[in-house]
């Protein structure tokens, strides 16, 4: 749909011209997937990826082939064309295509500890790690015992450490309070960000206020399913939630006391945007909720690109190659599995 090579920039007094062209470049097309899920092994699927972009990627890889070499490779093709855009990239658009990456580096430094906690070698600990998200210190998070330590060793140096001074009142690394202070990073960044692209003004702001609200949104949701019997208090949840999106504040309150999954959605469907979302599920019904706010997500990050001169796109077009790994790692494991009848179950079109 929306390819590197559909993205012309020109970065003048703070603006980039971003226009589209060919409206399916880049990202797999309908027949793409049509052939996809007709694959009888992964080496079909491989086949099937020649004649696209991800075809050089996968070119030499022996078979039989897994679903992580997959993944792994159709990330190395994202992330290549994303450091092109960013060595190209003046600011302010430098550090907007930053901020993009910051969740990648918080979902590392949480993997690398929670990894560390149970015992697991550092050096699979960071294969695992997304390498939009990597830092020079990465790799010494295994050291730290406390929170503290953790923000002095490694942190302090690095983009995450000024959304780190409000994990620092938890001192013991245990599986809660990692958890807690994943959450905690998450709202700082996305209220920081969120300051960032206002601050920017213009259709920027109006753009990346929908789509960081909605992650803001999502976010407070999941906060409160994960949290549904365990310790969490109502406040302790409310501290987790963004300070912006369609459900602040009031909406943050009544999530802070759900106790089940109807409460929740009875909270969520005050909110009309997001009635319709649960309209399509039934009440007690939440194993595919994933999906619709998913499918959700790429129908706003699609609708960015019906307007110009302003950085969404770029954001845009990040998580629309994400959601398309994310589809490509559902086929091959459906694939893999011999389980084809679920492959529609989980596949997300970006068209």
């Amino acid at each position: 749909m929306y390819g590197l090579e559909a993205l012309w920039f020109n970065i003048k007094d703070g603006y980039v011209d971003a226009v589209v062209r060919g409206h399916r470049s880049g990202l797999l097309t309908t027949a793409d997937y049509n052939n996809l899920c007709q694959c009888e092994t992964l080496d079909d699927i491989k086949l099937n990826l020649t004649s696209t972009d991800y075809g050089p990627y996968l070119a030499n890889e022996p078979s039989p082939l897994h679903t992580t070499t997959v993944v792994d490779r159709c990330t190395e093709k994202l992330v290549d064309d994303w450091n092109k855009l960013r060595v190209n990239a003046d600011e302010p658009l430098a550090r907007f295509l930053d901020y993009c990456t910051y969740g990648h580096m918080i979902d590392n430094v949480v993997l690398i500890v929670t990894g560390t906690l149970h015992e697991r070698d550092v050096h699979e600990l960071l294969d695992k790690c997304h390498p939009l998200g990597m830092f020079d210190s990465i790799a010494t998070l295994a050291v730290a015992s406390s929170m503290r330590e953790l923000y002095r060793l490694v942190l302090v140096d690095t983009p995450l450490a000024p959304y780190f001074s409000e994990s620092l009142s938890a001192e013991d690394l245990d599986e809660m309070n990692i958890e807690i202070m994943r959450n905690t990073l998450y709202k700082a960044y996305l209220d920081d960000f969120s300051a960032f692209c206002t601050k920017l003004g213009g259709t920027t702001a109006e753009v990346m206020s929908n789509l960081l609200s909605f992650e803001a949104d999502r976010r407070a949701l999941n906060i409160t399913l994960n949290s549904i019997g365990t310790e969490l208090t109502r406040d302790d949840r409310r501290k987790l939630y963004s300070n912006f999106g369609l459900l602040y504040p009031h909406g943050h309150h009544e999530l802070a006391s759900a106790e089940d999954f109807d409460q929740i959605r009875n909270a969520m469907e005050k909110c009309p945007p997001y009635q319709a979302l649960f309209n399509k599920l039934g009440y007690g019904e939440s194993q595919m909720l994933d999906k619709v706010l998913y499918e959700e997500e790429v129908r706003r990050l699609t609708d960015t690109f019906e307007q110009q001169f302003h950085y969404g796109v770029f954001y845009a077009y990040m998580r629309l190659r994400e959601q398309e790994i994310r589809n490509l790692m559902w086929i091959s494991e459906c694939v893999a599995q011999d389980q084809k009848a679920r492959i529609m179950d989980g596949i997300v079109f970006l068209f």
